[in-house]
């Protein structure tokens, strides 16, 4: 690779484009074999991994089951480096193939969710408006925010996370260039919950939501990253972080779909409660 690449007038496809997502990298969409998804004994069935994405929604399960919603759900592993994505049962469920996806089998026919805030929108508008503020103002709070951190986390993930940890090569511009745009959204967030102690009034979406991206960034489980972004500067953020981070659900919600990590932090496939109950206890 070169430092003097010429873009040709028409990309082609020729060679894997390097980097730790390579294999399963492709510019086209559709299925790539046939594998159909398992289904569970519960209404709601989860196919995810516990990435930034995923974990939205299996927290929200979790805070839902946490305040006596009747919110059962069997979740799946979707191994993405393995390209779980592209079998053919979950192209159904979420065309896009990126995880999660969601299918609701309490309705016939079955209904289908994908894009994890879609997923999250349906699952609090299904449990009666749960986790979405009651107040006009704060609920439209709330919506800006959340679509905030869907429209800012790619510039995190794809942009500095890839970049940062995971191209082939360490180029200096594109680092520079989303490590100054991740800082800047960090203060975005730091500048408003130095005057709020939640997104929007109270603990809502939009919290779960940046809280997967950003909380796990500065909590330093992201990318290595959190002495180089000097995530400590960002006070306020932290301290959110460290409170929803304490959260009984989320400590639950992180542990579904995750195959990486300590033995008592992954909880691959997630049937009942008592499938937490089953892990290793952590030390201490």
């Amino acid at each position: 690779m070169s430092n003097d690449y010429i873009p040709p007038k028409v990309w082609k496809w020729e060679q894997p484009s390097g980097g730790s997502f390579a294999s399963i990298n492709r510019p086209i969409a559709g299925p790539t074999h046939e594998k159909e998804l398992p289904v569970g004994r519960h209404p709601l069935q989860l196919y995810s991994l516990a990435t930034p994405n995923g974990v939205k929604v299996s927290i929200l399960l979790e805070e839902l089951l946490e305040a006596g919603h009747p919110a059962e759900y069997d979740a799946w592993l979707i191994e993405i480096s393995k390209g779980d994505q592209f079998g053919s049962g979950f192209v159904k469920v979420n065309p896009n193939s990126k995880i999660p996806a969601l299918m609701d089998h309490s309705l016939n026919p079955p209904q289908r969710v994908f894009e994890s805030a879609s997923i999250m929108l349906y699952l609090a508008e299904k449990f009666g408006g749960a986790f979405i503020p009651e107040d006009p103002r704060q609920r439209t709070e709330m919506f800006s925010w959340l679509f905030w951190q869907m429209g800012s986390a790619p510039f995190v993930g794809g942009g500095f996370g890839h970049f940062y940890a995971y191209a082939p090569m360490k180029i200096e511009y594109a680092i520079n260039r989303y490590a100054m745009e991740t800082k800047r959204q960090l203060d975005v967030l730091n500048r408003h919950l130095a005057e709020n102690e939640w997104m929007a009034g109270i603990y809502s979406l939009a919290d779960i939501a940046i809280w997967a991206w950003y909380g796990n960034l500065v909590l330093g489980r992201a990318y290595n990253a959190a002495e180089f972004l000097d995530v400590q500067s960002y006070a306020h953020v932290l301290a959110w972080a460290k409170r929803i981070d304490a959260r009984p659900a989320v400590i639950r919600g992180r542990k579904v779909n995750r195959n990486w990590g300590e033995p008592w932090e992954q909880l691959p496939e997630r049937h009942s409660a008592a499938d937490f109950d089953a892990l290793p206890k952590a030390p201490g």
